[in-house]
């Protein structure tokens, strides 16, 4: 089965950071769009930011902007999300997908495309 890996999540305190990779299972990540995305409990998921398939173009929510960066090694096929200043409303299972028919190195979306390869996600949880 074709899916991401998340990895990186745990409990952070607020204020804290936290480095969250996505590593595809069975094939390359290549040149696919990857975006990120967040589902708190009794919330629908929402996209959280997207990275175009050369790395060159991002794109974030409002809620993140100015704290959340993402970044892209396709040599090492894994796609970053570093998210600092953590608050407790950042609390949500996160989850990685390609958007492989976005084929632009100028735009890169969050939502509103068929996104695949959705795995399992990794618990952030920020909590004092």
């Amino acid at each position: 089965q074709l899916q991401f890996v998340e990895s990186g999540g745990g409990l952070v305190q607020p204020g804290g950071s936290l480095r969250l990779s996505c590593t595809p299972s069975g094939f390359n990540l290549g040149y696919s769009a990857i975006g990120w995305f967040r589902q708190a409990p009794g919330k629908e998921r929402e996209g959280v930011s997207c990275i175009t398939r050369n790395g060159g173009r991002t794109n974030f929510a409002d809620s993140v902007k100015g704290r959340f960066t993402v970044s892209r090694d396709n040599a090492n096929n894994t796609v970053y999300l570093q998210m600092n200043n953590l608050t407790p409303e950042d609390t949500a299972v996160y989850y990685c997908a390609a958007d492989p028919l976005n084929l632009s190195d100028y735009r890169c979306y969050i939502s509103g495309r068929d996104f695949k390869y959705w795995g399992q996600g990794t618990q952030v949880t920020v909590s004092s």
